[in-house]
């Protein structure tokens, strides 16, 4: 991938930089040449973001011919949101509590260059701010009360650094280019970056380390380069041509945000956050499956005025869920009125509704993979021994989980296999896990899950290295399709 650095006036750019080439903005606005560039990296580094300034109008043109802007038209709105300052600075808290906590003063300045600065104590703040907005330069602002908080951030244009600084920022400029992630071989012309999105400290992650690297090792036979990210890479989602997210799901988190910004930059993501939305709402899916006709246990949707009739309509025991449980968690099993009224009350805190089901105890659930309205693999999840879920949980935080085996497609009931793909694709066509339960000649559909696991050992049994390949050979068409379309506008 060639690395073009865009300036407003090269003559007057105080920084000499390794192995780069620095170009007029004009230039790269005007001249077809670069507009014929492809696989091509793009550090904007004008003095000005402005709206329809020639810094802003670099990254939107960058957008337009294929090209990755650094920063991206999103990481330039972003900058000006207050909204996303405020989300930024209560996620950062503690490392701005513990990074600014000596300072006497009740404002101070951050300056950033390419996620360093100059003062070692705040290089871990600094670094994270870049990866959240990943421009070359930036400023940040904080002032104190009753505790730091970030007031604004901004770029800083290059003939603003001060000349204390410009040592400092030429040498890690040329660090920063110097790196193999931006020195790569020039790639093949079908060549597309995958970004991973994991937590390694997530204690039910969606897919195993092992599973990971499976990942990875299909998308290179597909000529995709598939790089795990954390969340704090939020702002370096522009590089990516596609999003993988690994990580739990949940409207109210991370993993929805990254999901909304990479689509929102053309990038093809699974899951999507229509899909997130949708599956992580148990009162939306209830809905969906009723109004479609789709057997499921006898199920209310429950509010503080009609919790006392539960027991008349399901019966006891039956099961209470929160709108967007997972893992087995937020989900309770009432055996007495008492037990009803009690994890009721509990859960109508948190939400104005919540899911009562009809308890069908059986001895497996099954799990059936969707991708692209298609079964991709199937399993038995059996329940913990001696409980009524897949997983038991202690107070203690330890857990208990029951066996999964893994079947053929061929080798699975039929009705089992047209239901799940039936109401997956009432989501749309990404990746999903159906839950349903077999009783007799009779399926239940129990959820639909947008995060479904991908586990080395598990889910693989029976498609071993196949299954990765199969969903990375999706990622290739869904991209293939993206750029297609782009190209035909």
């Amino acid at each position: 991938m060639s690395t073009l650095i865009v300036v407003d006036n090269p003559r007057s750019w105080p920084l000499e930089l390794k192995g780069v080439e620095i170009i007029p903005a004009r230039s790269y606005l005007t001249d077809p040449y670069f507009n014929s560039l492809r696989r091509t990296k793009v550090f904007n580094m004008c003095k000005s973001y402005r709206y329809q300034a020639a810094g802003y109008y670099v990254s939107l043109l960058a957008e337009a011919r294929g090209h990755k802007p650094i920063p991206s038209i999103w990481t330039i709105q972003d900058m000006k949101l207050p909204s996303i300052i405020r989300f930024v600075s209560a996620d950062l808290d503690e490392l701005i509590q513990s990074s600014l906590a000596p300072l006497q003063s009740d404002r101070f300045v951050l300056s950033i260059y390419f996620g360093k600065n100059m003062a070692k104590r705040h290089d871990r703040l600094s670094s994270r701010l870049f990866n959240m907005f990943y421009a070359p330069f930036l400023r940040a602002n904080f002032v104190f009360h009753k505790k730091w908080i970030l007031q604004n951030i901004s770029p800083i244009a290059g003939n603003d650094i001060p000349d204390s600084h410009l040592p400092f920022v030429m040498e890690v400029a040329d660090a920063f280019f110097a790196r193999q992630h931006y020195t790569m071989p020039k790639k093949s012309a079908n060549r597309f970056d995958l970004a991973i999105l994991y937590n390694p400290e997530e204690k039910d992650a969606p897919s195993n380390e092992r599973a990971l690297k499976k990942f990875i090792k299909a998308a290179a036979s597909l000529s995709i380069e598939a790089e795990l990210i954390r969340k704090e890479d939020y702002g370096r989602l522009s590089e990516f041509d596609a999003l993988f997210i690994r990580e739990t799901t949940n409207v109210n988190h991370h993993t929805y945000r990254f999901a909304r910004r990479a689509e929102a930059e053309g990038l093809v993501v699974l899951d999507d956050p229509e899909s997130i939305l949708r599956c992580t709402n148990k009162v939306f899916l209830a809905e969906l499956l009723e109004h479609h006709k789709i057997r499921t246990p006898k199920t209310m949707i429950v509010h503080r005025d009609n919790l006392a009739q539960v027991e008349e309509e399901l019966g006891l025991p039956c099961i209470l869920k929160k709108p967007d449980s997972s893992f087995s968690q937020g989900v309770s099993k009432a055996q007495t009125r008492e037990e009803l009224m009690h994890y009721g009350r509990e859960l109508l805190n948190d939400s104005e509704l919540i899911i009562a089901q009809q308890f069908l105890p059986t001895p497996f659930d099954w799990r059936i993979g969707v991708l692209d309205k298609k079964p991709l693999f199937a399993c038995k999840y059996f329940m913990a021994n001696n409980h009524w879920q897949i997983i038991q949980r202690a107070s203690d935080g330890s857990k208990q989980e029951g066996i999964t085996e893994t079947f053929r497609l061929d080798d699975v009931p039929e009705k089992v296999i047209s239901t799940a793909v039936k109401a997956a694709n009432l989501i749309g066509d990404g990746l999903y896990g159906v839950d349903l339960k077999e009783i007799g000649n009779k399926v239940y559909l129990i959820e639909i899950n947008d995060n479904p696991n991908l586990d080395a050992g598990n889910e693989d049994a029976e498609l071993k290295d196949e299954l990765y390949a199969i969903v990375m050979a999706s990622f290739l068409a869904r991209i293939k399709r993206k750029k297609k379309l782009r190209d035909q506008i």
